[in-house]
């Protein structure tokens, strides 16, 4: 038999989350939360997971809600415990990640008055979030004393009651309002909600039957008609049109459409890592690309038209080409909207990206150009010299990237921390099987590793996460989890520090620059693997981790972890080098 918190409040935020259909629940341990946790672990239609420490918690349902594309709910106790949760918020924001926070609250005459555990939760992700729905405390005869200082007019115990009932129909009502609209944001908009819950004690009392029956609101979606005929005359007039593609999940658009894109020789489409797609006319690795062009080469560069639509872009170097080298009109597809990360975008289609090919790409007509060959032709030629390069230069970040990347099964699932870890992989042509992931919305380190876990237990296939030193030390909680698949491998690059700092423009080689920037440690991960339960394999040149990674990806009943210690110093030469010979 199902067990119930006796909360109406409580009843009326868990059986619209089940109307929603709203079935995983990251619970972080706490008392005031104790109404949401009982009602959730006792049905059987929710799946639960208590993680322990609050921002790896909101990680770990955004790398699920990231595979599933549904709402995954974060469930927290009153205080500090929602702030936690901030970093995995904003990246859900700038993602497009639908994030559920559900805050247990103190009820509003405990705020304010310096009682333990409490803070100003209301709206405390104002900049961030999608939408917050501030809750209204239940009613409670026994104590809290709403005969006497709501209605003290009154004689009758009858209309005592009659209007006791009738204030608690209007804060139920509005509750439910506001937790559909939340919810519904949450599915619409792909986007986190916060939803503050104040509870009074007693907060552990269970019943075995529902006393609220919440009316579930349905949610709306909004039809975009558009006239496309301007668009595809501007279109079919240009030379040199420019397609970028950002963070996409992978099979995000039809393979028709892509055909007709690489077909047309005034097209050039620049996918990157996160993109998910694969075409053999596309160019793939935009910086291996442009890393190294002459300003009239840029100028030759120059598109007409930018379109593009996924999330956001990783490299440095397109910004800064798009933002000097103009195009005369940016358009950018998309159903949440677009920023304008060049400062010339046009227009917004704000649908999704196969819904816009399917009645855009009927109204246009392929153009000859020297364009689109011509690039090709030097990506080609870029291609070439990566894999001459790659031969010659001793072990290092990017060559340890080479042999990893080259390593991986067949369609594995990929997730990359950030920073320099990404920025590497960018410069790789992967496996087509493979599905790419990285917390691209605000580009942090914070919560890579937890994302990756959330992701490989909502994924069924194999998943290799790839990240530096500084992330995987710097969320190191992601492994106090009971949920890490058997088939999740991590692979951790080490270089004694934030390597990618060397690479910046600044000083080296001082004590400053040692202690603040680069941040160099000699930490490993033994003792973490040892402490959680991973396999822990360490290398430090080239031959043993070649002879290594055939034995990595063995399924052996836990997760593993592969630390590659290299050089500290030699990196960033070894990069910028790159650029120059590839040209």
């Amino acid at each position: 038999m199902i067990k119930y918190p006796k909360i109406p409040l409580a009843q009326t935020v868990i059986q619209l989350c089940k109307a929603k259909n709203i079935q995983h629940i990251v619970i972080s341990p706490g008392s005031r939360n104790a109404p949401l946790t009982i009602g959730f672990t006792h049905d059987p239609f929710f799946k639960c997971y208590s993680i322990v420490d609050e921002r790896c918690a909101a990680f770990f349902a955004l790398g699920i809600a990231q595979q599933i594309k549904h709402p995954v709910a974060v469930v927290c106790t009153s205080g500090s415990a929602l702030l936690n949760y901030y970093p995995g918020v904003s990246e859900a924001f700038y993602s497009h990640i639908p994030l559920v926070v559900l805050s247990a609250d103190r009820p509003k005459y405990l705020v304010g008055i310096g009682d333990g555990q409490t803070i100003n939760q209301e709206h405390v992700y104002n900049n961030h979030i999608q939408y917050s729905a501030n809750l209204k405390q239940d009613l409670n005869p026994e104590k809290d004393n709403a005969f006497a200082e709501d209605l003290p007019i009154m004689k009758s115990i009858e209309n005592k009651i009659e209007k006791y009932l009738g204030l608690q129909q209007s804060i139920q009502q509005q509750n439910e309002t506001e937790i559909n609209k939340a919810l519904n944001t949450a599915i619409v908009s792909q986007g986190p909600v916060h939803i503050n819950i104040p509870f009074d004690e007693p907060l552990y009392d269970m019943v075995e039957e529902l006393s609220v029956n919440p009316k579930i609101i349905p949610v709306e979606t909004e039809t975009i008609t558009e006239d496309y005929s301007k668009y595809a005359n501007l279109w079919n007039n240009s030379t040199k049109k420019l397609v970028l593609v950002g963070v996409l999940p992978p099979h995000s658009v039809e393979q028709y459409y892509l055909d007709q894109l690489a077909n047309d020789e005034s097209v050039l489409v620049l996918t990157e890592t996160t993109s998910n797609l694969h075409h053999n006319q596309f160019c793939p690795s935009i910086d291996k690309l442009i890393g190294a062009l002459t300003e009239d080469e840029f100028k030759l560069l120059q598109p007409e038209i930018l379109l593009t639509f996924g999330g956001l872009v990783v490299s440095k170097k397109i910004k800064k080409f798009l933002r000097t080298f103009k195009p005369n009109h940016h358009w950018h597809v998309a159903e949440q909207g677009a920023n304008d990360t060049y400062f010339v975008l046009n227009n917004v289609f704000k649908q999704s990206i196969n819904s816009f090919f399917k009645q855009f790409l009927p109204l246009t007509q392929s153009v000859k150009s020297t364009y689109n060959p011509f690039w090709s032709h030097q990506m080609d030629i870029r291609n070439q010299k990566h894999q001459l390069y790659m031969q010659q230069i001793p072990f290092s970040d990017i060559k340890a990237f080479d042999l990893i990347l080259n390593s991986i099964p067949d369609f594995s699932q990929l997730q990359v921390g950030n920073s320099s870890a990404i920025r590497y992989t960018q410069l790789f042509n992967l496996n087509p099987t493979l599905e790419v992931f990285c917390n691209r919305g605000t580009s942090g380190i914070d919560g890579s590793t937890s994302t990756a876990i959330g992701a490989a237990l909502a994924n069924s296939k194999p998943t290799v996460f790839i990240t530096g030193d500084l992330s995987f030390f710097y969320d190191s909680n992601a492994l106090w989890n009971n949920y890490i698949p058997n088939n999740f491998k991590i692979v951790l690059i080490n270089n004694q520090g934030g390597g990618i700092f060397r690479i910046l423009p600044g000083h080296k080689n001082t004590e400053n620059f040692d202690q603040f920037f680069e941040t160099k440690h000699q930490l490993t991960a033994q003792h973490l693997c040892a402490m959680f339960n991973f396999k822990y394999y360490t290398v430090n040149n080239k031959n043993d981790l070649e002879g290594t990674l055939s034995d990595f990806y063995k399924d052996e009943g836990k997760p593993k972890l592969l630390e590659i210690m290299t050089p500290s110093t030699d990196n960033d030469a070894i990069l910028l080098d790159y650029f120059q010979f590839i040209k």
